[in-house]
């Protein structure tokens, strides 16, 4: 054995290992096996600090149901409290997505801890016949219970971080919704005018949406507190003793602060990725609708003299390397991305899903990455869109203003005080010949300007109900308004 490796052995034959390196040989050779994306576990530290985290829990089971020595017991624990510290993250080197069922990753922290145990009693890093990877740390476990039940725990924490900053977005929203509670704008379908309404009203119903998604991204994150621990290989609990499932879950939940439940049927629970599933489907359906505001703030904003124009956005970067003083709508773009990627994660973890065969699933490991950069870069972007965008609209107050009273959809705001048979003279005139329905009704005295202001008062708009104080606004006229008349 020469100064910078070390020799270790597996069914295949001996290798030589960093003697620097706490992992070992299987996760040496799924170094090797698995040049896959360059993305390693180490990049999802809610995974490593899961695994750690379980091996601490099975060790103190282990020990309480005798299984395990006290010595080796505390030295393991020792080892797994480091890691869920930050300790030893960067060496969890295999790459996330990988061949075996994630038996790579589960190797990889069977090594490490370890290696890190032995070092903690004084002994040297391999002396596997006194701390074994698979006979102690992986004690009454499989990967086929580890490994999902890690991947739950991780998820649960990304999710509730997703689920926070999706509520200060919301709050951003709501919050221009109350500053621009005063603007007057006209509604669109279909691209084409409607009726009008408040720019707070538009920004409310954002907020709103956002708030939804969290609560059912909450709902679906909430599923993934049923775990398999302790079905070991297929569910049947092979290799654990009696009492195990229910400790080991027990010093889970002491460990996390999570409320996890065993599964009622672990051989079921083993095979079955529906929570994955669910809660990717919470992401997309909560990215679909993200993106869409993000398109009507785009829309919103488009021009500045040849477009809507009803918003501004911040500017965050010259827009182009040859259109002097462009700016272009980036943060609403870079969402409009991540959420196409987040749908296309979710068909990944549909398919791998459905192509589990009998009484495991091979594929977790693309579902793993898959979800995982759903949460991530939807937390990123929400976080960007909030602080680079939301925080900084402005509205164009006149532009907006100048449109209500322009747009052949006022016609139908006044449909009630003017009747259904001016409203369509009045709306047909003005689009023929370019002028406002707001003028045409003041000058054929179907309504005054001040009883038209009052129809378009923002608290009437925002509550349709209050308009009947319009008879009590002067009409300027002798006689009665076309909406008395009728």
């Amino acid at each position: 054995m020469s100064n910078v490796t070390r020799q270790e052995h597996d069914l295949l034959g001996w290798r030589d290992v960093p003697s620097s390196a706490s992992y070992g040989i299987h996760t040496l050779r799924a170094m090797e096996n698995f040049p896959i994306t360059g993305r390693t576990i180490a990049s999802l530290p809610d995974l490593v600090v899961a695994l750690a985290t379980i091996k601490e829990a099975a060790a103190l089971a282990n020990r309480e149901l005798g299984r395990l020595d006290e010595v080796r017991m505390r030295a393991i624990c020792m080892a797994c409290s480091e890691i869920r510290s930050g300790k030893l993250h960067d060496q969890f080197v295999v790459d996330l997505i990988q061949g075996g069922a994630g038996t790579s990753t589960n190797m990889n922290a069977n090594e490490v801890i370890a290696n890190r145990a032995l070092e903690l009693m004084n002994r040297s890093r391999g002396e596997y016949d006194v701390i074994h990877p698979n006979e102690h740390v992986n004690m009454s476990q499989s990967t086929n219970d580890v490994y999902p039940t890690a991947l739950k725990i991780a998820a649960w924490f990304a999710a509730r971080r997703l689920g926070e900053t999706l509520a200060s977005l919301a709050r951003a929203f709501l919050e221009k919704a109350g500053e621009f509670s005063d603007v007057v704008k006209i509604g669109r379908t279909q691209l084409q005018d409607a009726v009008p309404m408040t720019l707070g009203q538009e920004f409310g119903a954002h907020a709103h949406m956002i708030e939804e998604d969290r609560l059912r991204l909450q709902q679906a994150a909430n599923h993934l507190c049923e775990i398999n621990l302790g079905g070991t290989a297929i569910g049947t609990g092979i290799n654990a003793p009696a009492g195990y499932a229910s400790l080991v879950r027990e010093k889970l939940i002491a460990l996390t602060g999570i409320e996890l439940l065993t599964a009622p049927n672990l051989v079921a629970a083993t095979q079955d990725c529906g929570s994955f599933v669910e809660l990717s489907g919470a992401l997309k359906k909560t990215a679909v609708k993200i993106s869409k505001i993000c398109n009507d703030l785009r829309l919103l904003s488009s021009g500045p003299r040849a477009g809507l124009n009803e918003i501004t956005l911040p500017p965050r970067q010259a827009g182009s390397s040859i259109m002097p003083g462009k700016i272009n709508p980036v943060i609403p773009e870079v969402v409009n991305q991540v959420a196409f990627a987040v749908i296309g994660n979710d068909v990944t973890i549909s398919f791998a899903a459905e192509a589990g065969q009998l009484q495991l699933n091979a594929f977790e490991p693309v579902m793993a990455y898959s979800l995982f950069n759903s949460l991530d870069h939807m937390e990123a972007a929400c976080r960007t869109l909030e602080l680079n965008c939301v925080k900084g609209i402005t509205a164009n107050r006149h532009q907006l203003r100048q449109a209500v009273e322009n747009s052949i959809g006022l016609a139908t705001a006044l449909n009630p005080y003017i009747g259904y048979a001016n409203a369509t003279s009045v709306a047909m005139e003005a689009h023929r010949t370019g002028r406002s329905v707001f003028d045409l009704v003041s000058e054929q005295g179907l309504l005054s300007r001040e009883q038209l202001n009052c129809v378009l008062e923002p608290q009437s708009l925002a509550e349709p109900g209050r308009s009947g104080d319009l008879r009590n606004a002067s009409s300027g006229h002798g006689e009665m308004t076309g909406a008395e008349r009728i």
